[in-house]
């Protein structure tokens, strides 16, 4: 009795989706054998994997969600579509999908470099909008460095560790946002970690 080679299967499709707002419907998206395929909010579309431009990966926290990360895909044409790690369930609840945000990103980046794709691959914020960034803190800085040193020489203990408290509150929170989105360019095989969950 002999053993029959198995037959070169199509790739499961993979699907990932999530609610953008309460009120509209979910953006659907799919990695099929002939590309990328999404239904948003009026408009449905396939985009061949060769024929993404470009992608850029962030990490987008919002007071609902501070574990949020985004991902902005680019058509060759310069259309352009999101992608979200959180989804709307209810007025108070934005939940996290980690696993599946992830695994989708993954997938369609190996399945973009098995497609040939020459996409160019960005993370973090563009390089202009980061030094703005850094130039508004470095102000902030400053200013409440001048204002602990006024509390400290005027005796205002109390509004003294007022500062420092939300001095280090405010580096905490901001200080991941702009360690995580620092700018860079990366290939299909080391994506950045720190901008997946």
């Amino acid at each position: 009795m002999t053993a029959r080679l198995p037959t070169e299967a199509a790739v499961p499709a993979i699907s990932y989706a999530y609610k953008a707002s309460l009120i509209g419907g979910a953006h659907q998206f799919e990695l099929t054998d002939d590309g990328l395929s999404f239904r948003l909010a009026g408009r449905s579309g396939l985009w061949p994997y060769a024929e993404i431009g470009a992608i850029r990966l962030s990490y987008r926290p919002v007071s609902m969600q501070s574990r949020r990360f985004r991902a902005d895909i680019h058509h060759a044409n310069g259309a352009r579509i999101a992608i979200l790690s959180t989804t709307w369930q209810t007025a108070a609840l934005m939940a996290p999908q980690d696993k599946e945000y992830r695994n989708f990103i993954v997938q369609l980046h190996e399945r973009m470099a098995k497609a040939g794709s020459r996409a160019a691959l960005s993370g973090g914020l563009g390089a202009n909008t980061y030094a703005a960034v850094l130039v508004v803190l470095a102000v902030l800085a400053i200013a409440m460095a001048g204002l602990l040193v006024r509390a400290i020489a005027t005796g205002e203990f109390a509004g003294a560790l007022f500062i420092v408290g939300f001095t280090a509150l405010f580096g905490w929170q901001v200080g991941g946002f702009v360690r995580r989105n620092r700018p860079l360019v990366y290939d299909f095989d080391h994506l950045p970690e720190a901008l997946l969950p």
